[in-house]
């Protein structure tokens, strides 16, 4: 686990700011352009205006992990309704009801720094969805609140697992948060449940993207979209994903990547 100087954990919430300024406006172009007609791809676009106008660059475009068919081809994820994560957006208009995940990542001067928010389109959001992304908030802020130095990093994963399981929600299988830095993706993972008082001793200077990645059916298993790219929970129930990169500093955790 590498560890970040304070001068470089404030170059990584630069590019917080970019990743938080987009998220913002990806929802805001959903929510007003929703009766006139959006999509995943309208979205994409307004993502790749912020990032021109703050001088940096997306982490997706051409990322291409092992595990995938195809290297990734827009700025952006955005994933709807039962597709949890990693869905590329596409030209299907958004609909009242829809639940839309947004995860991006960015990277400028070298540094790069990852979130995602999950809302809810229309006048009349079901309440049980509602519920589920306030639990999943609550998640991703008890794990934050684990993120302090002379803790252990299966406090982190309790506390996120606790607060999900509480309410009877699945946790998505085999994904979890990173670590981050000059690549989106590092050492170490942290799984989204976990034992307490277990895993290696937390740091200052330790950055962190914390992701808990909910399914309301209960369930934790999932499939991949036809584009190998998507992952949806295989019994078709709606799912959330929340996110925020992180750091622990000597007065307690950082979050860089909140406006």
């Amino acid at each position: 686990m590498e560890l970040r100087t304070p001068g470089e954990i404030d170059a990584m919430a630069e590019a917080g700011q970019v990743v938080a300024k987009v998220l913002a406006a990806t929802r805001q172009a959903a929510v007003e352009q929703l009766d006139s007609g959006v999509t995943g791809k309208d979205l994409d676009a307004v993502a790749a205006q912020v990032l021109s106008d703050n001088g940096a660059e997306s982490c997706y475009v051409g990322y291409h992990p092992a595990w995938a068919p195809s290297p990734y081809p827009a700025v952006l994820c955005v994933s709807v309704n039962d597709v949890v994560v990693h869905a590329i957006p596409d030209g299907t208009q958004l609909q009242p009801g829809d639940v839309v995940s947004v995860d991006f990542a960015c990277s400028k001067d070298g540094w790069c720094a990852d979130a995602a928010l999950t809302f809810v389109l229309g006048p009349t959001p079901d309440p049980a969805v509602l519920k589920m992304i306030d639990t999943a908030e609550r998640s991703l802020a008890a794990g934050i609140a684990e993120m302090r130095r002379g803790n252990q990093l299966g406090d982190v994963s309790h506390a996120i697992g606790e607060t999900a399981r509480a309410d009877g929600y699945g946790l998505l299988a085999d994904h979890g948060g990173h670590g981050i830095g000059r690549e989106m993706h590092g050492s170490p993972f942290v799984e989204n449940e976990g034992r307490a008082h277990r895993g290696p001793k937390l740091k200052s200077g330790l950055v962190l993207c914390l992701e808990p990645m909910l399914q309301l059916g209960g369930r934790d298993d999932y499939r991949h979209t036809a584009d190998g790219w998507g992952v949806a929970t295989a019994d078709g129930s709606v799912a959330c994903h929340v996110e925020h990169t992180v750091a622990i500093t000597d007065d307690g955790p950082r979050v860089l990547t909140q406006l």
